[in-house]
């Protein structure tokens, strides 16, 4: 009788073996999830990154505003007017008082082109409602009118001055505020014996000259003078009223005394 060895345990080998293959597998799928997760992370990330990027703005130059956006409307009138201006106050007087012998500067005023200057015509007409004669007809009004050909046009600023004769008659007087030239020089229409003899009045009350009180203007406002006045003022003291633009543009009215030369009176149009 032959006596075969005894069977090996191969079912223990088995088991041993398919431990350690499905420890294998536990081991390669925990690394694929973790790949797998990693790579849902960077994805999630980028997308995110991705929108980031489209929500900020793109990035705008900003330039910064001219300095004269920063004025107002009638400061940037004034700066134009006198970045175009060549002739001085102090000439425009000279030239004005001269254009008619004998007489005395009662007003001037700086004007920009197109504005209306007051001398192109001067016209009386009678009231709107004329009466009707006792036929029934209406009477025509009666109407006067410089020949406008005394009117030349201007395409630059203007120097306009009222001058007094010295019976008192009142001439307009229209300077080229940028040659200098003389464009015109008329007598004022309707002026009756009594407007006449208080212009004259006036004249010999202001012992100041325009050109003084423009300079105790300046030396109060410091700036450019654009205009004189000489009339009365609320409390009906004879004074030259004058304006005066400043460095920032703005206006600065000034009221000097006629005869003491004194200020008594200040007024700034911040506009």
């Amino acid at each position: 009788m032959t006596c075969d060895p005894r069977p090996k345990n191969t079912g223990l080998f088995r088991a041993h073996r398919l431990r350690a293959a499905g420890a294998a597998c536990v081991v390669l799928t925990a690394a694929l999830l973790t790949g797998c997760g990693q790579d849902s992370g960077s994805t999630s990330t980028g997308t995110e990154t991705s929108e980031a990027a489209r929500a900020v703005p793109e990035r705008t130059t900003s330039t910064s505003p001219s300095p004269s956006a920063s004025l107002t409307k009638d400061q940037q009138k004034r700066k134009k007017l006198l970045d175009s201006t060549k002739i001085t106050f102090d000439k425009a007087v000279t030239t004005a008082e001269g254009a008619v012998a004998g007489s005395k500067l009662i007003e001037l005023d700086l004007k920009a082109p197109g504005k209306d200057t007051g001398a192109s015509a001067s016209a009386s007409a009678s009231p709107s409602g004329a009466s009707s004669s006792p036929s029934g007809s209406s009477a025509s009004p009666s109407v006067t009118v410089s020949s406008p050909s005394a009117s030349p046009a201007s395409t630059g600023p203007e120097w306009v001055a009222s001058v007094a004769a010295k019976d008192g008659t009142e001439h307009t007087v229209r300077i080229d505020a940028v040659t200098g030239k003389v464009l015109q020089t008329v007598e004022d229409q309707g002026q009756d014996a009594q407007e006449k003899s208080r212009t004259a009045e006036r004249i010999a009350k202001a012992t100041q000259t325009p050109q003084e009180a423009a300079k105790t203007a300046k030396d109060k406002a410091k700036g450019t003078v654009t205009s004189v006045d000489l009339d009365d003022n609320d409390k009906n003291v004879l004074v030259w009223s004058v304006d005066v633009v400043t460095k920032d543009w703005k206006e600065t009215e000034v009221d000097v005394d006629a005869a003491s030369g004194s200020v008594t009176g200040e007024h700034v149009d911040n506009d």
